[in-house]
């Protein structure tokens, strides 16, 4: 990138808040990190109604078949495959269904691919072993907004008629104008210039955690406030589905796990079979008619 794009970059600019940041002790160190990353959570309400937008588009698309499929580049493309590989355990929903792509592939996970970015051709290829379609999502993560691998991979699925969402932190960006869905939180310089693993990185986690968790919620994968469709893999999930169902519904614990047991597990099942005084193949009934609902089967049984 030339040197004068760069500057204009709001990431790139030098934070005045730590110009003495190498000469503090330690604790004052910290503090002033931690007054730099208070702002994070204001920047991303700002974006609060984009982001509601994107949430949408993404269920939509996935109730249509579609996917939804991060793009991303160093620490962004890392902070992708994270909030992908963590919804599959969380919310029970196959590992195809939310995936993350790095620049650099695999390797880059772990280690930075010197010039993986740089290509859009690159990102265009990556998305090409997708087999995109026009029910899939993709989002695009760059801290700049000028990645090209990510523009790459963008214009590509623009072109197929998938939709496109990207999450940046700079105002205006080379990807906001390509997205039909732009997300752009500006945090402001960084504690240490250019390092966007910092606050860039907070609110793209924060981000992240809004869409795939909007989107669930929207899906039916929550009751209330809890993880109906986790999956019970380890002991850890099972004990966290026992006490899902008590909570859910007041039962014991030797009740929950009668229902568990008759369930195979399946905690979504479990609470309404409890809540509706129903057998098994009726409330797996009152699901399918109400799209996973718990709240909507209650509400279908009760009629």
């Amino acid at each position: 990138m030339d040197i004068k794009k760069l500057e204009c970059l709001v990431t790139e600019e030098r934070n005045i808040n730590t110009m003495d940041i190498d000469r503090l002790s330690t604790l004052d160190m910290v503090k002033r990190i931690n007054e730099e990353d208070k702002k994070v959570a204001e920047a991303v309400s700002k974006e609060s109604e984009q982001i509601a937008k994107a949430i949408d588009i993404i269920t939509e698309g996935i109730k249509k078949g579609g996917r939804l499929i991060y793009m991303g580049a160093g620490t962004s493309g890392r902070l992708g495959i994270l909030d992908a590989s963590e919804c599959p355990p969380t919310f029970g929903v196959d590992f195809e269904l939310i995936q993350g792509i790095i620049a650099g592939g695999k390797t880059a996970i772990f280690k930075a691919v010197e010039g993986a970015e740089d290509s859009m051709e690159l990102g265009k290829n990556d998305l090409e072993d997708k087999n995109i379609n026009e029910n899939d999502v993709i989002c695009g993560i760059a801290a700049s907004g000028r990645t090209p691998y990510v523009i790459g991979g963008m214009n590509y699925a623009k072109s197929l008629g998938a939709k496109v969402i990207c999450v940046t932190m700079n105002p205006g960006s080379d990807m906001s104008k390509i997205a039909h869905v732009p997300i752009s939180v500006v945090v402001g310089p960084e504690v240490i210039m250019g390092s966007t693993r910092m606050k860039a990185g907070t609110a793209q986690k924060m981000v992240l955690n809004m869409l795939t968790t909007g989107t669930m919620i929207k899906l039916g994968k929550v009751y209330s406030n809890l993880m109906v469709d986790v999956q019970s893999t380890n002991e850890k999930l099972i004990t966290r589905a026992k006490r899902i169902v008590m909570l859910a519904t007041g039962v014991s614990i030797e009740e929950a796990e009668r229902y568990l047991k008759e369930t195979e597990y399946d905690v979504k099942l479990s609470i309404l079979m409890i809540e509706t005084n129903k057998g098994k193949e009726e409330s797996e009934e009152l699901l399918k008619d109400s799209e996973g609902y718990i709240s909507k089967a209650i509400d279908l049984n009760n009629k």
